[in-house]
């Protein structure tokens, strides 16, 4: 599933295309997705101006001048990509399509269904089930050292689960939280309640650089995700221990070194020399 770098990667993408734009026709070629489409979807988003494209953990949001707001999330292998020209003829998979008053075009194409197109009201965004109870976004300025130890602080959960939770930080995932637990040094095994002082303090520099490098790669391209353009990420080539299991660390330089482990039904990769 796309995690927070790529979603951003895919909003800076699309912002220049559409921002300030009209939506001159928008198409919708089935009822749902994972979830349905608004009746009124067509209706409603036709004609409106974009306002701002943003994110929010991993969705993609984009405020319409109608007080609506387009909801995106790309789930296991959705795909917002701009085409150049004259769009062609639609693939099976290609679900949504908006075209803008400067030509540009942007498709919504997941082979999986697992992906989810929505308009709501923009004034129930903040009560909304899908954002009400997120956590802080950790790029944000406000997400320091003391916001993450409060956030673990009195929890029992192993460090890994823990940050996964979305209530706690949003918007990581399974390959980011591995990679900057290796950065800082931290096992994804200890107790999350243990991360405090200058524990704390590494993690949230970690979370925050690798975060920035793979946002710098233009994401990983480990399955299905590509940018905005159709380009392929490249932070997958960056990886430390993230699909590493039985490679020699690069930290310590022990042969075989990466383990892997499963949690809460995910595989965790980790250095257990490096990492305590």
């Amino acid at each position: 599933m796309p995690e927070l770098p790529e979603v951003e990667t895919v909003v800076r993408g699309l912002r220049p295309h559409l921002e300030g734009r009209r939506l001159a026709a928008v198409v919708q070629r089935r009822a749902d997705i994972r979830t349905p489409i608004p009746p009124d979807f067509v209706q409603r988003a036709t004609g409106a101006r974009v306002l701002k494209v943003e994110r929010r953990a991993k969705w993609i949001l984009a405020a319409l001048d109608r007080d609506a707001t387009l909801l995106v999330h790309l789930g296991m292998s959705g795909r917002l990509v701009l085409v150049d020209g004259k769009p062609g003829k639609p693939g099976p998979h290609d679900h949504v399509e908006f075209r803008t008053d400067e030509g540009a075009t942007v498709r919504f194409t997941d082979p999986r269904r697992f992906g989810v197109v929505d308009l709501v009201d923009t004034a129930s965004l903040a009560s909304d089930r899908r954002f009400a109870d997120l956590g802080p976004e950790p790029l944000d300025p406000s997400f320091d050292a003391a916001a993450l130890a409060r956030a673990l602080d009195g929890s029992k959960a192993p460090l890994k689960a823990a940050l996964l939770d979305q209530r706690n930080v949003a918007g990581l995932g399974n390959i980011y939280v591995c990679e900057a637990l290796f950065r800082c040094g931290l096992s994804p095994l200890r107790k999350a309640g243990t991360v405090k002082g200058e524990k704390a303090v590494a993690l949230c520099a970690a979370i925050k650089a690798t975060l920035g490098d793979a946002i710098k790669a233009g994401g990983s391209s480990a399955r299905d995700y590509v940018q905005a353009s159709g380009e392929l990420g490249w932070f997958q080539h960056q990886w430390r221990v993230y699909d590493r299991e039985g490679q020699a660390c690069v930290g310590c330089k022990s042969g075989k070194g990466v383990r892997r482990v499963v949690q809460s039904g995910r595989s965790t990769f980790y250095c257990p020399r490096c990492q305590r």
